[in-house]
C-alpha cells in the first residue's frame, strides 16, 4: 500500500473507531441509532464528494497523486453508505423487510436515498482492475458517471431529512454542483477543442 492510501486509509477509518468507542462507552446520546444513521450518513457523502474532486484538483493544479486514492474514496463512500443502509434496516426497523419496503414507499427521503445506494451498488462492484478491463475503459468511465447522480440523490436525501436547518445539506450541494459545472465545462471545452484543430 502506497503512502497516499496509507494516509486516506487511517483518516477514513478513524470516524468509524471513534463511532464504536462512543457507542462503546454509551456516549451516542438520547438516541445512538439516529446519531450512527446521522453520521455514517454524512460520511458516506463526504468521501463520495472527494472522489468526485479528484479529477477537478487533479487537473486544476497537476496534484497527479490524487488519482492513486480516487478509487478508495469511492469505496469508502459505499463502504459508510453500507452501514448507513444496514444501520437503517437492523437497528431502526429490526430487519423487518415489508416495514422496511412501507417506509420506501411511504416516506420519499427514504426512497430516495436507496436509489442513491443502488447506484453506488454497480459503482463498487466495477471499481477493480479487473472490471475496468472487462468493460473496456470508455464504458468504464461512462458508468461511474452516475457517482454524480448518487451524489446529488444523497444531497436530495439529507435535504429532505433534516427539514429545518439545511446548512450541511446545503453545503454539499454546493460542492456537488460546482463539481457537476466542472464536468460539464470541461467537456465542452474539449469537445470544442477538437472541433477547432478538425476545422485547422
Amino acid at each position: 500500500m502506497t503512502f497516499e492510501k496509507l494516509l486516506v486509509f487511517i483518516n477514513a477509518i478513524v470516524p468509524l473507531a471513534l463511532l464504536a468507542y462512543d457507542g462503546w462507552t454509551q456516549r451516542l446520546g438520547a438516541n445512538p441509532v439516529e446519531f450512527f444513521l446521522r453520521t455514517t450518513g454524512v460520511l458516506a457523502l463526504i468521501f463520495l464528494v472527494l472522489s468526485l474532486a479528484v479529477t477537478p484538483l487533479r487537473k486544476m493544479f497537476g496534484w497527479n497523486q490524487l488519482i492513486k486514492v480516487r478509487r478508495m474514496l469511492g469505496l469508502f463512500a459505499f463502504f459508510y453508505a453500507s452501514i448507513h443502509l444496514l444501520t437503517y434496516s437492523a437497528f431502526d426497523k429490526g430487519g423487518d423487510v415489508p416495514a422496511i419496503a412501507i417506509d420506501v414507499w411511504d416516506r420519499p427521503f427514504i426512497a430516495v436515498g436507496m436509489t442513491a445506494f443502488m447506484i453506488l451498488v454497480p459503482l463498487a462492484v466495477t471499481s477493480t482492475n479487473k472490471m475496468i478491463k472487462r468493460l473496456g475503459g470508455k464504458r468504464w468511465a461512462r458508468l461511474h458517471k452516475l457517482a454524480y447522480a448518487a451524489a446529488t440523490l444523497g444531497v436530495t436525501h439529507f435535504w429532505m431529512l433534516v427539514k429545518s436547518d439545511v446548512t450541511y445539506p446545503a453545503l454539499f450541494g454546493i460542492a456537488v454542483a460546482a463539481l457537476l459545472g466542472y464536468r460539464i465545462y470541461a467537456a465542452n471545452y474539449s469537445a470544442g477543442a477538437q472541433g477547432s484543430r478538425s476545422a485547422g
